[in-house]
């Protein structure tokens, strides 16, 4: 969103403006609505699946497509629009996915459910915006960032479970399964009404920087933003053939189906850690253990260890999934005190999730994803290069 001009009331722990901790919770909220989506896809369009209302081809067009639209709607949003009136552009976002989510009742074929859900994600990008402007304003963004991945991932994991257990399985009457699931989502948009008239009615201009060595198209934004594009390229293609490779190494789609329902813990205890460890662990250090964590974990998975490894492996990738984004944060404001680079975090990692299976995929032939894991150990190695370029250029700016 571009900026407004800067309000009057200023705190130490914000660049400009003074929201209080209500109007920080309730602009959190908004970008977690937003990113609800991305831990209930399993549920929802697995139910859309068991319905034969898509196939599986259809159904990894429908997810990616639906990732894609929410990161380029979050660029959008902080690129071309205000930050002012959020109150009321928030209950209009709020609407629109709620008329999005109930649309999906209606939608009788696979092409109206693919444009029913990349709107949607346009439109999800949007609420997220709203997160992360509120977050690049925080003099403490990491610290910021850590309280909204961990509120997204345990909305995601509490939701994920309800309707699992109650929705999906005994819908409401006069539901179908899937359509029961995405009534529940368009209720939560319209309960979030509420907390939308609570968030700051604007936001200020973050203060310019000295020097005029920033911004989103220097070496080091770039640098950094294709550095979490390729980490994210990484887990969405592990994430997407969890299943396949699992059974390669003899673990049946059921139990796969249970690790990654467990990993949605994993990834709320790499939220919490995040959030804990910011102030005390540099960016650096967090983002270079991160990948190589996912680099070790993904040879686990790759190597035909004991069903124990293959748990231990699947649950690191879930942890490291929420543990690294306030750390890419901190390094996108390292590249870019402007803060613009920031803003677009969200959209580097989604693109990189969405993009990963995708690219993953050229290297599968029929049911053999062996290639699977050295494709995605290929990404992580490339997100490790990038970033050593990124120390490299940020080392040669300092000396001069």
């Amino acid at each position: 969103m571009a900026q407004a001009d800067p309000a009057p009331a200023q705190n130490p722990g914000w660049l400009v403006g003074n929201p209080s901790a209500v109007q920080v919770a309730a602009a959190l909220w908004m970008g977690s609505v937003g990113l609800l989506i991305l831990g209930l896809q399993p549920v929802l369009l697995g139910a859309l699946l068991d319905e034969h209302r898509i196939d599986l081809d259809q159904l990894g067009l429908v997810a990616m497509a639906e990732i894609i639209a929410i990161g380029l709607g979050s660029a959008l949003a902080t690129m071309l629009f205000s930050t002012r009136q959020l109150r009321l552009k928030s209950t209009f976002l709020l609407l629109a996915l709620m008329l999005l989510d109930w649309a999906m009742s209606l939608a009788a074929s696979p092409n109206a459910i693919l444009i029913v859900r990349a709107l949607a994600g346009i439109v999800e990008g949007g609420l997220v915006a709203v997160s992360i402007e509120l977050i690049a304003r925080s003099s403490d963004a990491e610290r910021m960032g850590g309280y909204f991945v961990t509120l997204q991932t345990l909305a995601q994991c509490a939701l994920a479970f309800v309707l699992g257990r109650w929705i999906i399985q005994s819908p409401p009457a006069g539901a179908a399964g899937a359509n029961a699931g995405f009534l529940v989502l368009a209720a939560v948009c319209a309960a979030s009404v509420i907390p939308a008239l609570l968030v700051p009615t604007e936001y200020g201009a973050i203060p310019k920087q000295g020097g005029g060595m920033d911004g989103v198209l220097t070496t080091r934004s770039i640098l950094a933003l294709l550095g979490i594009l390729t980490f994210f390229m990484c887990i969405g293609a592990i994430w997407a053939f969890l299943e396949p490779l699992g059974g390669r190494r003899g673990v049946d789609s059921q139990t796969v189906a249970f690790m990654v329902s467990a990993s949605l813990g994993a990834q709320v205890l790499g939220a919490f850690a995040a959030t804990a460890l910011q102030s005390r662990v540099g960016y650096a250090t967090a983002i270079v253990g991160c990948v190589v964590v996912a680099i070790v974990a993904v040879a686990v998975l790759d190597i035909g260890a004991s069903l124990t490894m293959f748990w231990t492996a699947v649950l690191a990738i879930g942890f490291v999934w929420m543990f690294i984004i306030p750390f890419q944060i901190g390094q996108t404001i390292a590249a870019d005190s402007s803060r613009s680079a920031a803003l677009l975090v969200p959209a580097a990692n989604l693109f990189g999730a969405a993009l990963g299976p995708l690219a993953a995929s050229i290297f599968v032939t029929g049911d053999d994803a062996s290639a699977v894991p050295v494709f995605a150990i290929a990404a992580d190695v490339a997100s490790l290069v990038l970033f050593g370029l990124f120390l490299m250029t940020s080392r040669r700016r300092a000396l001069a």
